[in-house]
């Protein structure tokens, strides 16, 4: 018997979302943008998925456009002013940003930019007063992710985004592990961008959104045949999208019966875990996703993490060495040399992150096993306890 704990890397269509995209695939498969029977009844999916999107975080549904994914939509957003007007701005991120935000934020320094890059504390949070001190006479937008995927941490999205606004900056939040896992709402938080990811809540992959605030004028990626509005050319994955839909619906109506189970359920492992003297749990122990609990193995050779990973396959579990976007490489984690572990610490994350499927005693089960993979790893390989 298997056990998947990486929600936070994807998830698989639930019945309901896999129908749904059959249906349309089978039946409602016309191109949007044509005019006859068959471009009208596509044209009616793609408006009602955008409602359903729309409703998850509280948006009007003319603010959602649909892209490929949340790697297209923190693209978009990052490099949005540039394309605007490429003469050298001034950008603000965090020092814990996925690399679907840093590395387009390095493309921009390339290109003359200035980038300031938010300290965060030991346990991956921002403190609102550094980026009230960053902000500049330039600096064209700010771009904070909201819940971390490696370590977990919530950030403080509330004030940094109040300071944007005072300051008449624009601010992005990549929200791909919040969304569906804690309530959003962005009639009340001043956010003007905000990035979507189906495939994390139950939904297709390669299908995902970007908010774009009312009034807020933002440069397209893709130039071609301008679809949504002019904003992201391209026939769009018409079956994909509604089954994201219907996914944010479901997402919305169990959100609060699920974000207080999974939370539960996370807190019994960190708990489990707690007495394991080669584990550190990372990230902040409350502002944290709650489906979501990470450590560092106290392992000191290259690949530690790597190793556990494998182990508890072996053993039947399914978890990961951080992001699922970095845990194929044998290189210490950006995040958790921000957060001021050693490039040996850093070696060594792993997380798991739970999903509608899991029950008390796989996560109690997975505790043993990793109980277990650690010993058995060579006692050479083991940093001293901190």
């Amino acid at each position: 018997m298997s056990t998947y704990l990486d929600y936070s890397a994807t998830t698989s269509m639930r019945p309901e979302v896999l129908e749904r995209f059959t249906a349309v695939a089978q039946e409602q498969w016309g191109n949007a943008a044509s005019l006859h029977q068959w471009g009208n009844r596509a044209a009616l999916v793609l408006e009602r998925s955008r409602q359903q999107v729309a409703a998850l975080i509280q948006a009007e549904p003319e603010a959602i456009a649909f892209s490929s994914g949340g790697t297209e939509s923190d693209n978009w957003a990052i490099l949005s002013p540039y394309l605007a007007d490429p003469r050298p701005g001034h950008l603000i991120i965090s020092a814990v940003e996925h690399s679907a935000i840093a590395r387009p934020a390095a493309w921009l320094e390339q290109r003359g930019w200035q980038v300031t890059r938010l300290p965060v504390d030991r346990s991956g949070r921002i403190q609102p007063a550094d980026l009230a001190s960053a902000v500049r006479p330039d600096t064209r937008l700010i771009s904070v992710i909201w819940g971390q995927s490696e370590v977990g941490t919530i950030q403080p999205i509330a004030e940094l985004a109040a300071i944007a606004r005072e300051h008449g900056i624009l601010f992005h939040t990549d929200a791909v592990q919040v969304a569906g896992r804690l309530p959003i709402d962005v009639q009340r938080l001043p956010i003007d961008l905000l990035s979507l990811s189906s495939h994390k809540l139950y939904g297709p992959q390669g299908v995902g959104a970007l908010y774009i605030r009312p009034g807020v004028e933002l440069a397209p990626l893709l130039q071609g045949g301008n679809q949504e509005s002019g904003l992201r050319s391209g026939t769009p994955p018409i079956a994909a999208i509604a089954a994201f839909g219907e996914a944010a619906q479901l997402a919305a109506a169990e959100l609060p019966h699920e974000t207080a189970r999974l939370q539960s359920l996370r807190d019994r492992l960190i708990a489990v875990l707690a007495t394991e003297p080669r584990l550190r749990l990372t990230g902040d122990p409350i502002q944290r996703l709650p489906h979501h609990a990470s450590f560092i193995a106290r392992g000191g050779t290259t690949g530690t993490s790597q190793q556990l990973v494998r182990a508890m396959n072996r053993l039947g579990f399914g978890i990961s060495g951080g992001s699922a976007c970095n845990s194929g490489r044998s290189q210490p984690s950006p995040v958790l040399l921000a957060m001021g572990y050693s490039p040996q610490e850093a070696l060594a994350g792993i997380r798991f992150s739970l999903g509608r499927s899991t029950q008390l005693a796989e996560v109690e089960a997975a505790a043993i096993a990793l109980r277990s993979a650690l010993h058995s790893l060579p006692q050479a390989s083991l940093l001293s306890p901190a």
